[in-house]
């Protein structure tokens, strides 16, 4: 992606705007509020004061061009709906576009956002910190669906020593390690080196595990 539009600079688009801006993408910021433009205008490529629910506003700043079109607009639906039907209009190729509630995010569907693009920013959150406090080793955790989910966890002692061949983990527990991180620690940093496992591959008690599966075999493994 070189190119993104943000249109909103709540929390939500405030962190898309930044972590975009920090892989090189080009950001165009859309905000009507004076002060929310403040926040972003030394991060973004340009931002601007304007009004999203304005057609000819938003063909003025190239959104048909952009790779992706991120609708961030809040609290009021009504802006958001009316934003979005515009960018479709316009032919935007990609449109992300920020649900504040699950009414809000079917009208979404309905006038054309695809499911899978609509975002529930606070919900995916509460998720994300539940599922963290329920198990003492979920050390992250993506939704990729109601039933299935993506996994970093610190390994249970059970695990530890032993080879991913082994352990079976897919015919035990119906779970896929798709990569591990590895923390070494005399290598000066907290972040871990991911690899993809080998299945001679021996887990360390340092390092965590990232697996797939559905919820009720992801719920199945050892604590400790």
């Amino acid at each position: 992606m070189k190119y993104a539009v943000v249109i909103g600079v709540g929390s939500f688009g405030f962190y898309v705007i930044k972590t975009l801006a920090e892989k090189g993408v080009k950001v165009v910021v859309i905000d009507k509020d004076e002060k929310k433009i403040e926040l972003v205008k030394n991060i973004a490529a340009k931002a601007v004061i304007a009004e999203s629910t304005n057609k000819e506003t938003l063909e003025s700043f190239g959104v048909k061009d952009a790779d992706a079109v991120v609708v961030a607009v809040g609290p009021q639906m009504e802006d958001s709906i009316l934003t979005v039907h515009h960018l479709i209009s316009l032919g935007v190729k990609r449109i992300i576009a920020k649900a504040n509630s699950e009414d809000h995010g079917k009208i979404l569907e309905i006038i054309g956002v695809p499911k899978e693009n609509v975002i529930f920013a606070e919900r995916y959150a509460a998720v994300r910190v539940s599922n963290k406090l329920l198990s003492n080793n979920i050390m992250d955790f993506i939704p990729l669906s109601e039933e299935f989910s993506i996994r970093e966890i610190a390994p249970p002692e059970i695990f530890i020593g032993k080879s991913l061949k082994e352990l079976d983990l897919r015919n035990k527990y119906n779970i896929h390690v798709i990569a591990v991180k590895e923390f070494i620690p005399t290598s000066g940093t907290t972040e871990g080196k991911v690899i993809i496992p080998k299945a001679d591959f021996i887990i360390k008690d340092s390092d965590s595990l990232i697996v797939a599966g559905d919820e009720e075999s992801l719920n199945k493994i050892p604590e400790s």
